[in-house]
């Protein structure tokens, strides 16, 4: 990408531009708010992919009504450490801040809570919604199921979602360990990407419809990612479907419509959030010792990784420099959010 294809924003004008347009297509304050910082963390932490770079279709869904644009999630079914939430059709974000807020307490009581949500749309990076969890000196885990986009092992149509998974661990004197990852051999928004800049995909991502492997991108799009793992990786996705969906009452993969249309049926997918308290097992203390052993014993290798470390650093540069951003993306979203001089 050269210098005139591209443009630098600061984190704060980012997220006033994708409130405004948030605003501009009808969605309310609170939706707007958490949807904004939702989308903002992923950009700010090099996840591009579920940055604003979804704000387009998002903001075409809410304007004709495959998203209820005035939706407010509520908790519908409760048993104390297990509750269910409804986003009414709405955008994930601000039903999965009721569910993780809402978690975070019952678990302190309840030392547990599973808090699952139905009816929701894409909830962006998994890792987004455990930060509150991991700060609150809980371990969380995070399931979501997507639209279809993967067959189940030995098949030839596009049941399960990408289906990601998230989880958090917490540390006594540093950040936490963040894993966060699809099921899928690369994250559907990569794809997205690529085929609205052009770009070919690595083979082995995808196939196109009829399952022959490919690297053109749309055509990618219009036909079935593939899992990494082999029938491993598909397993786990039928497990995060069953997690996600049936426990919420949310439609499958196959059943849900799709995030990257305009067009089509509503979503309707579900997400699992699993939280737990450590003082309630082992004990914080206990727990504490362990993990920082694990972790003494993994960074004895000089080459180990710290999961999720490697977002914090990105972070702190986008802060400092400010997030880059493909020009003709941000001037999409100045017209949207009906802005012809926002701030940069």
């Amino acid at each position: 990408m050269t210098a005139s294809e591209h443009i630098t924003v600061t984190p704060e004008a980012l997220h006033a531009l994708a409130h405004r347009a948030l605003l501009e297509a009808g969605a309310t304050e609170s939706s707007a708010t958490a949807t904004a910082q939702a989308l903002l963390y992923a950009d700010t932490r090099g996840l591009s992919s579920h940055g604003v770079a979804r704000l387009p279709m998002y903001l075409a869904q809410l304007r004709n009504g495959r998203v209820d644009a005035k939706a407010v999630p509520a908790i519908v079914r409760d048993k104390g450490a297990a509750f269910l939430v409804d986003a009414a059709d709405g955008l994930a974000f601000d039903a999965c801040a009721l569910a993780i807020s809402t978690g975070i307490e019952r678990a302190r009581t309840f030392g547990t809570a599973a808090a699952s949500v139905t009816r929701s749309h894409h909830f962006g990076a998994g890792a987004y919604h455990l930060e509150a969890v991991g700060e609150a000196g809980l371990v969380g885990l995070a399931f979501s199921n997507a639209p279809g986009a993967m067959p189940a092992w030995g098949g030839t149509r596009a049941l399960f979602g990408t289906n990601p998974i998230a989880a958090v661990f917490p540390r006594p004197h540093a950040a936490p360990l963040m894993i966060d990852l699809s099921l899928s051999q690369v994250a559907r928004g990569k794809i997205m990407i690529a085929a609205r800049e052009g770009r070919p995909i690595p083979e082995g991502w995808a196939t196109t419809v009829d399952g022959h492997p490919t690297t053109d991108a749309r055509a990618a799009l219009d036909g079935m990612m593939l899992p990494f793992g082999g029938a491993k990786g598909a397993m786990l996705a039928l497990m995060v479907e069953l997690l996600a969906a049936a426990l919420s009452g949310a439609q499958f993969g196959a059943e849900a419509g799709s995030f990257l249309t305009e067009e089509g049926g509503k979503s309707r997918v579900g997400h699992l959030f699993w939280l737990l308290d450590p003082d309630a097992l082992a004990g914080t203390r206990v727990y504490q010792e362990r993990i920082e052993t694990l972790i003494e014993l993994m960074l004895a290798d000089e080459e180990v990784r710290l999961p999720g470390y490697r977002r914090h650093e990105i972070a702190a540069a986008n802060d400092s420099r400010g997030i880059v951003l493909d020009r003709t993306l941000f001037e999409q979203l100045r017209a949207l959010a009906n802005d012809s001089a926002a701030a940069l």
